[in-house]
């Protein structure tokens, strides 16, 4: 059966159009489904404005229907996929809305440093995303959450999720292994490891901070001393310390 959004027996008015070309300004002829046109005047491939990608993120028949997407989409498909984990985290934590907050702040803290290191955003958000996601089978089968247990028990939960949203294997493979050992870094991490273990780092702190709270002496201490990048460094001690003591740790660096 032929998608129906790419059956042109369901296209209205408007389904095919023009766009003008980025590089010369000439008129170039569209139609809805197509992710690519290059302009017969200067030759200048650009892709559609127009279309639609957000099923390319989730089905698995996209590359077939789709055809072979130039790197513009591939990197878009990724993007949106990345907001389909984060729909299916909240569904699978359901009404656990602490977790679900811890989820979604350790990966907008994860994304603003994997900007600075030089992360797969993708791979980031999606590790950001999943790695706590064994937490629930850790308190069903071992009644606890120890950190051990939810590395043990999120990356078949987390491969899951992926693959059922029709990630490539390549970011499978990732973002579960990052899932499978997100609280133990490794001698040697990639840059999207170390962005989400950071972030991770920072909330933790941040909640352990709410609950009792130690001085600025030793906050600062421990930021020297536990983060991976000098990105999430500088994002902990912006959003922990007190302004003063944020100042005289950049003055020291």
């Amino acid at each position: 059966m032929k998608c129906p959004g790419q059956d042109s027996r369901n296209w209205k008015p408007g389904d095919i159009f023009d766009m003008p070309c980025p590089k010369c300004g000439s008129p170039v002829e569209f139609f809805k489904d197509e992710p690519v046109r290059r302009c017969k005047k200067c030759g200048h491939r650009f892709v559609n404005p127009k279309m639609d990608f957000g099923c390319a993120a989730y089905c698995k028949f996209a590359d077939q229907c789709l055809g072979e997407m130039p790197p513009e989409l591939l990197a878009k498909r990724k993007d949106l996929l990345k907001d389909r984990v984060a729909v299916e985290m909240k569904r699978y934590f359901k009404t656990d809305f602490k977790r679900i907050g811890h989820a979604t702040k350790v990966a907008r803290y994860a994304e603003r440093i994997a900007k600075k290191e030089g992360g797969e955003l993708a791979v980031v958000l999606c590790a950001a995303y999943l790695h706590d996601i064994g937490i629930k089978e850790a308190e069903r089968k071992h009644d606890s959450t120890a950190a051990r247990y939810q590395e043990e028990e999120g990356p078949s939960i987390a491969r899951e999720i992926l693959e059922r949203l029709g990630a490539d294997e390549d970011m499978v493979e990732e973002v579960c292994d990052i899932v499978g050992h997100h609280h133990h870094p490794r001698p040697e991490e990639t840059a999207n490891f170390k962005s989400l273990y950071d972030a991770d780092m920072i909330v933790n702190m941040e909640e352990k901070q709410e609950k009792s709270p130690t001085t600025p002496e030793k906050l600062a201490a421990m930021i020297e001393r536990v983060f991976l990048t000098q990105s999430g460094r500088e994002l902990a001690q912006k959003i922990l310390l007190p302004r003063e003591e944020s100042e005289k740790m950049k003055a020291a660096l």
